[in-house]
């Protein structure tokens, strides 16, 4: 199933996993997809490779499990920094094969000390190439606070354009820690026309060191309410995973309050966060 269809139903909830970066890891993401199973997903999207890996082959595989082992709809994610042309269309034929029926299509960060080797610049330039040579359905990335690398947010908000425009079908925002940001980006893409499906992006913060590393990568702000969590929690893990957890839980019954069009979860492998976070929202979630 195209997971864009999903939105005409419901509102959409769907989790985020990402490869393990070793093989002997490579149990922890089925115990990962056990924990999820019960907590229904709409979808769950698969990043491409683990801490800005190039190697998109564990992605499909996970994909491929997500979708025909759980029986749960997938998401692979592609960036096209990292692939040709050529490679483009052989993915595209393994994704057919595989029964996968949707990809988020992203330019990518670069890796550092390597250079980008792919066909790709642009997003837009990979989801227009996805949309002509296939059917399926595609996503794409969005910042509620602006691309980091881009001048404004007005003139990301552009760039989303060239993205709706070349072929994308719905929209999963970057994880943002103020709702507020959020819904005055919401109506800056409606006011410039960008009518797709946007599931709010809302990562559930339980290690200090973890989020500081994520918002100086991301340029994510750091609302007051939110740094007296971390100020008064850190030297207590367990106490701090909670308070995160409640904080997170807080996003999205004020965002399901405005009808948001979905929730999409970065939950880091930790099927215990997205648990806690199901059981808070789940009535709510299908009222």
């Amino acid at each position: 199933m195209k997971t864009a269809e999903l939105f005409n139903q419901k509102t959409v909830l769907s989790y985020e996993v990402f490869p393990p970066k070793t093989t002997d890891d490579a149990h922890t993401i089925y115990e990962a997809l056990d924990g999820l199973r019960g907590l229904c997903p709409d979808f769950i999207s698969v990043t491409y490779g683990a801490g800005g890996g190039t190697n998109c082959a564990k992605t499909l595989d996970i994909a491929a499990a997500v979708k025909n082992q759980y029986k749960i709809e997938s998401v692979a994610h592609l960036r096209g920094l990292d692939l040709s042309k050529d490679e483009v269309l052989h993915i595209i034929g393994e994704l057919n094969e595989k029964g996968i029926e949707n990809v988020l299509a992203l330019r990518g960060d670069a890796v550092q000390d390597t250079v980008p080797t792919g066909d790709f610049k642009h997003a837009d330039e990979l989801i227009a190439y996805i949309r002509a040579h296939s059917d399926l359905n595609i996503l794409a990335a969005c910042y509620p606070e602006g691309h980091p690398e881009s001048e404004s947010l007005a003139q990301d908000i552009a760039y989303l354009k060239r993205k709706a425009d070349a072929g994308a079908s719905q929209l999963i925002t970057q994880f943002f820690l103020d709702n507020e940001d959020f819904y005055g980006f919401l109506e800056k893409t409606r006011a410039a026309g960008i009518a797709l499906p946007i599931q709010a992006g809302i990562m559930p913060v339980t290690n200090r060191k973890s989020i500081e590393r994520m918002v100086k990568m991301c340029g994510i702000k750091l609302p007051k309410k939110f740094m007296r969590i971390m100020d008064r929690y850190e030297h207590s893990p367990a106490a701090l995973r909670d308070a995160g957890i409640a904080y997170a839980i807080d996003q999205i019954i004020d965002l399901l309050a405005h009808d948001v069009d979905g929730i999409h979860l970065y939950i880091m492998n930790k099927p215990y966060t997205a648990k806690r976070i199901y059981e808070a929202v789940q009535n709510i979630i299908s009222a």
